[in-house]
């Protein structure tokens, strides 16, 4: 027998028993498209994260509270408070220079009412410096203004999740909620960004600075300052200038580690797509699971054929048939199954992130990367798990075979 002949016995045996062929191949198809429906989503979520920060522009510095990680550890000296005030972002945009805006941020979150509604939601506490900087800009109504921020008035601009949870489809511009107990008055809503993975920066609502730290939060201290430098050129000199004065307004000595970090735009997205990469390649690696369930029903039913083609191993080998026939013919039997249950696999799996994609409002991204891996991690599965029942079925004895019933 040749390699065409063995291809269609063995065609010709899965055809003769279809559905049992089929519910072989099911865990195949299983694992094929769950790997390339989680790795699809994870990329998808990467590369709309890695966008909508590419789009803030590339002359933003973000100052955090706490020292730069390094090995999943932050070191902190003793007696650090941890903390930016609102007057380290003053000294910021008082001395250097080459700063363009800053915009001190303290969020948190909490609850959100309007009428018999409520909505668990983001806080964010800020200048009206923000929608430029951060790019968020209002879409309808307006932001708050210097004035209202100084005067600690209880207005806000909502975002698009928001607006929908508390006022469904009507305006919700002029009316007011209820936030952590206080009521605010909607002067604003958001332009609309999207959800990216488990990121939606629509769900948050923004009010004046002074208004969370003092009115509903009670904190003197902020989350976060973001910097924006004139230019790219110069953003190491805007770096170490904010370095030096955070250093001197925290009084560290030469000796102690910041007690805060500076991170750019690059940093930021090496960061996000390292945790990213992470998270995608543990879902892929539990999505494979079933791979290696469905090699092993490969192999089960495979065995279980050969125990029942006894007689006709036997009589096959009888004719003439040699043992690498035998089992050539076994293995092509496997491999078929593996190749196709990685076929149809691939298929599922692109309907599927089109369909997470289009109903679940979660980006994707096909990689053909994951495609062409599963594809061969499949037909490995079929050659690995199909060896040893294509080797029994080619040690078979000639005599025993064909005395067996």
């Amino acid at each position: 027998m040749n390699i065409r002949e063995s291809l269609f016995t063995a065609l010709g045996a899965l055809f003769a028993n279809k559905l049992r062929a089929l519910l072989t191949m099911l865990g195949i198809i299983i694992g094929v498209a769950a790997v390339i429906t989680m790795i699809a989503i994870g990329e998808g979520a990467q590369k709309a994260v890695t966008a909508r920060i590419q789009a803030l522009g590339s002359n933003l510095l973000f100052v955090s509270p706490g020292a730069q990680r390094g090995g999943g550890v932050t070191v902190i000296q003793s007696g650090s408070s941890m903390r930016l005030v609102n007057s380290d972002a003053n000294s910021i945009e008082n001395t250097v220079a080459s700063v363009e805006a800053v915009v001190p941020e303290f969020s948190r979150s909490a609850q959100a009412k309007y009428e018999n509604r409520n909505w668990n939601t983001r806080i964010v506490g800020t200048v009206p410096e923000y929608e430029y900087v951060r790019n968020f800009p209002a879409v309808a109504g307006r932001y708050f203004t210097q004035a209202e921020e100084r005067a600690y008035s209880k207005v806000c601009v909502i975002g698009q999740t928001v607006a929908s949870n508390l006022f469904g489809s009507s305006d919700p511009i002029g009316k007011s909620i209820r936030i952590a107990g206080q009521t605010f008055q909607v002067v604003g809503i958001l332009e609309s960004k999207g959800q990216s993975g488990w990121q939606n920066p629509d769900d948050q609502i923004i009010v004046p600075l002074s208004t969370a730290q003092r009115r509903l939060f009670g904190v003197d201290y902020l989350s976060q300052i973001t910097v924006k430098v004139v230019g790219d050129k110069q953003m190491d000199n805007a770096f170490y200038e904010i370095e030096r004065i955070l250093r001197r307004a925290h009084r560290l000595r030469e000796e102690q580690d910041n007690d805060f970090s500076i991170r750019n735009q690059a940093d930021i997205i090496a960061t996000f797509q390292q945790t990213q990469e992470t998270f995608t390649f543990l879902l892929a690696g539990i999505a494979a699971v079933s791979l290696l369930v469905g090699g092993i029903g490969i192999m089960n039913i495979m065995i279980v054929s050969v125990t029942e083609r006894t007689k006709e191993i036997g009589v096959r080998k009888a004719i003439g048939a040699r043992k690498k026939d035998v089992m050539l013919q076994f293995l092509i039997e496997s491999v078929v199954m593996s190749v196709t249950g990685g076929v149809i696999g691939i298929f599922f799996g692109i309907g599927a992130s089109f369909l997470i994609t289009s109903y679940g409002n979660l980006p994707s991204s096909i990689s053909a990367n994951a495609v062409i891996m599963s594809f061969f991690f499949a037909s490995f599965v079929g050659v690995f798990f199909g060896i040893y029942p294509a080797w029994k079925a080619a040690e078979s004895n000639v005599i025993d075979a064909l005395r067996y019933e």
